[in-house]
């Protein structure tokens, strides 16, 4: 059948290296290209639908934006590539070493053209149309791009990689160009690819050898080290955008060149004409990344059994990941998640005002739920993987997992803007479960969506803070919204295991409440006294949530970083938690409030929590460090600011003063046009941004930081905390209830291996209906081994509990 609108094809043009692809798998589902039906691309705006009969997102997409043309793209595993890998990668890669995997190697793609004004309930595919010149330009242009997937990956590899001196600081020596593409070779043998280019005297010198590759005799580090010239380039990877791989070999890691195009021009280089042919390191890392693998076995040595269906299907490791995956699979284990996102999503999806769902927090929220609660996607692996990222199981006898949905989408969207959460570094999982209940709260709001319907509600309680002078005995009550109480954990040491490894003893979850909710003594300025004098601080809860997240803190300051102790917490009896003895009461009869003291706090700034103040300053930090780390978490206790602390020591303004604000903030410099406008890009109104950056003397990273730490702040002008007073801080403002009994069932358990929160490995253990504890190591899930969760249960790191 003819097509009538095919000349309608010629204003179309390819996807820019910038602009992201998504071919790889539908963006409101997880249904890929390698399903029997593949993926629709649009050729106008390169979003990925799925052709599913019930869904039908690819239909869903032209209905709602007019995009008549698509691309089918279907994928399918090649036999030779069916082979096991007989070679095992070595336990760590470098970043030169590292081999590569192309695609077109391993799979065989069918591509077909299809107009949508022509069938609007299927597309009309138009086979003929692939001889048309530019269809083909279209067709090659969306194939050879980097899909969405890897694209975000490689990005948020990049925003690793910085300038150093010596590619700021670079000195030319006078040369000629260098030989064309495809003529070059290194200087030193024949080789032809994998070629790295001195930016200082031009020579072209063979990579290091690549593991399980090609081509690589590492003359390009010999010139260096005949030479000294410090950085080059890898040809093949450089952009008509202007980035390519750089390489310092005195720092001996990856760089940046901000001058790469007039270092280039200097060997008849010019940019802007050349094309990508080779893979970048970042995306050869990912690649090699993506390999790393954990076994499964219980404490007799057997291997877990693997599990499948509805709320059993894992999340493939994206690299670094496994922080993400399992907060994600606890949140959605919890029914209000489920109840919010899975019967919702096919309405969701109709009606959803973002022309692209990749850019909706939403679409991804309710795609996530599909994923994971259907089980439409949780059924064993294939003998011979489809997935590039999925792990080869070489023992025949192993257990078959699944392949695991792949998050990036997700990640990709929720990390955006965020300065650790946007690479592809590991992260502390309790810091991940934090933003995230941010970035839903303020979508929320930005939307205009009832509060009342968002799930992480379940979360919210209020911290009730009492100080009392130890001389005029009055007293200041304050109430902090939180979303998880931080509980310490005292380091008793025992003794020494056989590899000399400190044991430590076991401490009760109760004796570590205790100690929260304790008196302490500190130095406190009393406004009453006029002097310094004693005070005591307690700490109660002053309401109670529907889900209780309690982050164990087992850390050791070793030259200022947490290193994480292996401390084992012994929960009460049945996993059972009863809170009633920990109820704050708030002002009790014949007790006298504090007066407020203006005067504490530097002229124009707002009053600090006293307290907080006071315990920082007693670990010995400056008064304008503890001041600026308040002001940063929210100015609502002592332990988020020395988080922030300890993250920005080495800040180069951590010292300078605070710029004085006046009453309503209009005696702060008003912030400039193009800070209000970055800020403003991430998603906060224009409001939102300039009292950000007048709360924090106009550091735009700060301000990212205030912001997420008052997703409820309009911007408006508004009194200081210290202005409300005590008494009228009610409960409706922080969620939860003071209800009693609060009693709580443990649901699930977040577990760390490793010796800091930024490294090693996370897993989730999920107590489920079905199949009792579940254990959710990344894309393999399997029935969790009895005695392995009463061990793993003590040395959590988180622990959710559901009030019952």
């Amino acid at each position: 059948m003819s097509c009538g609108h095919i000349g309608d094809i010629a204003r179309l043009q390819p996807p820019k290296l910038s602009q992201s692809v998504h071919r790889e798998e539908c963006t409101q589902c997880f249904d890929n290209q390698d399903s029997p039906l593949g993926v629709d691309v649009c050729l106008t705006c390169f979003n990925g639908g799925c052709l599913d009969k019930e869904r039908h997102h690819a239909r869903s997409h032209v209905a709602k934006t007019g995009h008549s043309f698509t691309l089918n793209v279907k994928r399918k595993l090649k036999p030779s590539a069916n082979r096991a890998e007989d070679e095992e990668p070595p336990a760590k890669m470098k970043k030169l070493a590292i081999v590569e995997e192309r695609e077109e190697d391993k799979y065989e793609h069918k591509t077909v053209l299809k107009c949508w004004k022509c069938d609007a309930q299927n597309g009309l595919e138009l086979p003929d149309a692939s001889a048309d010149p530019h269809v083909q330009f279209l067709v090659t242009g969306i194939m050879q791009s980097l899909s969405s997937a890897r694209q975000s990956e490689v990005k948020a590899w990049e925003e690793e990689i910085a300038a150093c001196e010596h590619t700021l600081m670079l000195e030319q020596l006078a040369t000629g160009p260098i030989a064309a593409s495809g003529l070059a070779h290194c200087q030193k043998c024949d080789l032809k690819e994998n070629l790295w280019l001195c930016l200082t005297c031009g020579s072209l010198g063979c990579g290091r050898q690549q593991y399980g590759g090609f081509g690589g005799n590492g003359h390009g580090l010999q010139h260096y080290e005949e030479t000294k010239h410090p950085v080059c380039v890898k040809l093949g990877t450089i952009t008509p955008e202007g980035t390519a791989d750089i390489y310092c070999y005195v720092c001996n890691d990856s760089k940046l060149d901000p001058d790469l195009a007039r270092h280039l021009a200097n060997f008849g280089i010019n940019v802007q004409t050349q094309t990508k042919t080779e893979k970048s390191m970042t995306e050869l890392q990912i690649e090699q990344n993506l390999k790393f693998d954990f076994s499964l076995t219980g404490e007799d040595g057997k291997a877990l059994e693997p599990v499948f269906g509805p709320g059993l299907t894992g999340l493939s490791n994206l690299g670094n990941s496994c922080y993400m995956a399992s907060v994600v699979q606890t949140l959605f284990s919890l029914a209000p998640f489920r109840e919010r996102y899975l019967p919702t999503a096919a309405t969701h999806w109709e009606v959803c005002q973002e022309s692209l769902p990749a850019n909706c927090i939403d679409c991804q929220m309710h795609k996530l739920a599909d994923g994971l609660l259907s089980g439409r996607y949780s059924h064993p692996r294939p003998h011979a993987a489809s997935s590039p990222s999925a792990p080869k199981e070489t023992n025949p006898l192993a257990p078959v997992f699944q392949e695991g949905v792949r998050p990036s989408g997700f990640k990709a969207l929720v990390g955006k803007g965020h300065e650790e959460f946007a690479t592809m570094r590991q992260q502390d999982a309790e810091e991940f479960l934090t933003y995230l209940i941010t970035v839903l709260r303020r979508h929320t709001k930005r939307l205009g969506l009832d509060p009342t319907k968002e799930p992480t509600g379940v979360f919210a309680f209020g911290m009730e803070q009492r100080l009392e002078c130890g001389e005029c005995r009055r007293v200041r009550y304050r109430v902090d919204a939180t979303d998880a109480v931080s509980v310490p954990v005292p380091a008793r040491e025992k003794g020494k295991d056989a590899e000399g490894k400190t044991v430590y003893e076991e401490v009760p979850l109760k004796e570590c409440l205790d100690i929260l909710t304790g008196t302490e003594a500190l130095e406190y300025q009393c406004p009453s006294c006029q002097k310094k004098v004693i005070a005591t601080k307690s700490t109660r809860l002053a309401t109670f949530p529907q889900v209780l997240v309690v982050h164990a803190k087992k850390f050791q300051l070793v030259n200022w970083v947490p290193a994480k102790l292996d401390i084992p917490v012994i929960l009460p009896e049945n996993d059972v938690l009863q809170l009633d003895e920990y109820l704050g009461r708030g002002l009790q009869p014949g007790e006298t409030e504090l007066p407020n003291d203006e005067a504490v706090a530097a002229p124009g700034l707002p009053q600090f929590n006293e307290a907080a103040m006071a315990q920082l300053e007693g670990m010995g930090f400056p008064t304008i460090r503890c001041q600026k780390a308040l002001l940063a978490t929210g100015n609502a206790d002592a332990e988020a600011a020395m988080e922030w602390l300890f993250a920005h020591m080495d800040d180069p303004d951590i010292d300078a003063p605070i710029q004085p604000q006046a009453a309503g903030g209009s005696g702060s410099p008003e912030p400039s046009a193009e800070q209000v406008g970055m800020l403003a890009d991430m998603g906060f109104t224009e409001k939102q941004a300039r009292k950000a950056l007048r709360e924090t003397g106009g550091s735009a990273e700060r301000a990212v930081e205030w912001l997420f730490s008052h997703p409820d702040d309009t911007g408006e002008d508004a009194p200081s905390i210290s202005a409300v007073p005590s008494g009228q801080q009610q409960s409706t403002e922080v969620g939860g209830s003071s209800k009693l009994p609060a009693r709580y069932r443990l649901k699930a358990f977040i577990s760390h291996k490793g010796p800091s929160v930024h490294s090693g490995h996370y897993v989730a253990h999920v107590h489920t209906a079905t199949e009792g504890w579940v254990l959710f190591n990344d894309e393999k899930v399997v029935k969790a081994d009895a005695e392995s969760v009463r061990e793993l249960k003590k040395l959590a790191y988180l622990y959710v509990f559901e009030r019952v």
